[in-house]
């Protein structure tokens, strides 16, 4: 059954709302005019086809420079461009508000928190006071565009824990709903934030909480139920609290399998296989492709390449690691950092280890076009996934949609979510045991090819089962369960 079929029945007469921190579309001025770009980010790939599958209306910051432009009177206009099918809600942002809202509290306060890799928060006042005024923000334009109406809102992410209270206050009966992206850590370590109550209230003003695990479900409830007086059920993953019930559910996100899949098969990404493998001339190829991001362990992957070809230098002028890497959150003081450690380590091994014109890594500092980041995903002999922790790493689904040919295999970090799904028929690594991270290289790279081709059709047949719009499907199905309850 289609998205927009299944909204239909579970939903029936609701209008739907999505709110997020970016929006899917940019409108950016050029030489010739305006052009509509998609922007780098895996949330706004992910959640792009589900809104042109069910339509309604989404709730983004408008971050482009030629936004305002484009709008009409009420911060409105219809997309995708060329086949319009859902209403684009901007929210404007000023530069003080977007540096305290998201460089400021929602990233060097909750991503740390979230994520357990020794990145100590950054707790300051002035953050705290922009992330509260710009979710007042994204719930004042919310409530302008559901009016009256019965309407089922979906709040994505770590950037509005507030909003669902602040929609809550003012429509009692609207079903409000989120999905967290990010993990969600021990209760022990949530609780130094100063903020903490009001974070937690706000979250419980949902109706449902999603998570990527079982295991974030558990640890959210373990919060709560350490830091706010109230009622955990964990037989039915509920919480009671100030007369509203939460319900908290796993939701494994994943991608438009189908998708990925048909545009791998292109002659153009073809083509462009046969071109990597003529630059590069290796019989292997490895890829990697990450934000650069200190949860993604790039720096750990980058020295396990270098113990692995120093314990085998048989694989040099034979081997390359080609990590793609679009530049993330450069203003906040952790990220310059990594980046600097990144340009420096990479110089280092491919000085340590040169033969001619031949290095170990090959770093692109940039976004790949689409044709091009699926010819290194159809091409890649190995495409390595080490991050510290991630909530789920779409890049590891993204490969294995893109793996048309069956010829690759998968390291991927056990700290990842998608590790939970794809663990099974993925080589597993352990990003900080370098010795072994190395070892699983080389294990990978010997692995006979009809191994390697039976692990890599039970991942795809598991992605393009557990896709995208069974991801949203299943949320909507859950969320319906709550009306009926509730009629």
């Amino acid at each position: 059954m289609e998205t927009s079929e299944i909204l239909s029945r579970e939903l029936p007469g609701y209008k739907f709302v999505l709110v997020a921190n970016r929006e899917p579309y940019v409108h950016l001025k050029t030489g010739n005019g305006i052009k509509c770009t998609i922007p780098a980010g895996g949330l706004t790939v992910a959640l792009d086809p589900v809104l042109q599958a069910s339509g309604g209306t989404w709730v983004g910051w408008g971050s482009g420079n030629a936004d305002k432009e484009v709008v009409d009177e009420n911060d409105r206009i219809m997309v995708p461009p060329e086949d319009p099918k859902y209403t684009l809600k901007r929210v404007w942002l000023s530069e003080e508000q977007e540096h305290g809202f998201y460089l400021g509290f929602a990233n060097q306060v909750l991503w740390p928190l979230c994520h357990v890799v020794f990145t100590k928060p950054v707790f300051k006042p002035q953050y705290w006071k922009k992330y509260k005024e710009v979710n007042k923000l994204y719930a004042k334009a919310t409530l302008e565009e559901i009016g009256d109406e019965k309407v089922f809102i979906w709040v994505q992410d770590y950037h509005f824990p507030l909003l669902p209270k602040l929609i809550r206050d003012a429509r009692p009966n609207a079903l409000i709903t989120q999905f967290w992206h990010i993990p969600w850590s021990l209760p022990g370590i949530f609780r130094i934030c100063p903020y903490k109550k009001e974070i937690l209230e706000g979250m419980l003003a949902n109706d449902l909480l999603g998570f990527h695990l079982p295991s974030y479900c558990n640890n959210f409830l373990r919060t709560i139920e350490r830091e706010l007086e109230s009622k955990c059920d964990f037989d039915q993953m509920t919480v009671d609290y100030k007369g509203q019930r939460t319900w908290v559910k796993p939701f494994p996100i994943s991608v438009d399998y189908d998708h990925i899949n048909d545009f791998a098969m292109k002659d153009e990404v073809l083509e462009e296989t046969k071109k990597l493998r003529e630059d590069y001339g290796c019989d292997y190829i490895a890829v990697s492709v990450d934000r650069l991001d200190y949860t993604k362990g790039i720096l750990e992957k980058f020295s396990a390449i270098d113990f692995f070809i120093t314990r085998y230098p048989e694989y040099k002028s034979n081997f390359v690691l080609m990590q793609a890497g679009a530049p993330s959150r450069t203003e906040i003081p952790a990220y310059a950092k990594l980046n600097n450690m990144i340009d420096e380590t990479v110089k280092k091994i491919n000085e340590k280890h040169r033969v001619g014109n031949w290095v170990p890594i090959d770093f692109q500092r940039k976004k790949l076009d689409y044709t091009r980041l699926l010819g290194y995903y159809r091409t890649a002999d190995l495409c390595i996934v080490s991050s510290l922790e991630d909530g789920m790493n779409l890049v590891a689904k993204e490969v294995v949609s893109a793996q048309v040919d069956e010829k690759g295999i998968l390291l991927l970090s056990e700290f990842c979510g998608a590790y939970h799904e794809l663990g099974e028929n993925s080589v597993s690594i352990n990003p900080y045991d370098v010795e072994r991270f190395a070892e699983a290289i080389k294990a990978s790279l010997e692995m006979p090819q009809h191994e390697k081709t039976g692990k890599m059709r039970n991942l795809r047949r598991q992605v393009r089962e557990n896709n995208i719009y069974k991801w949203v499907n299943n949320f909507f199905i859950e969320a319906g369960k709550l009306i009926r309850q509730s009629e």
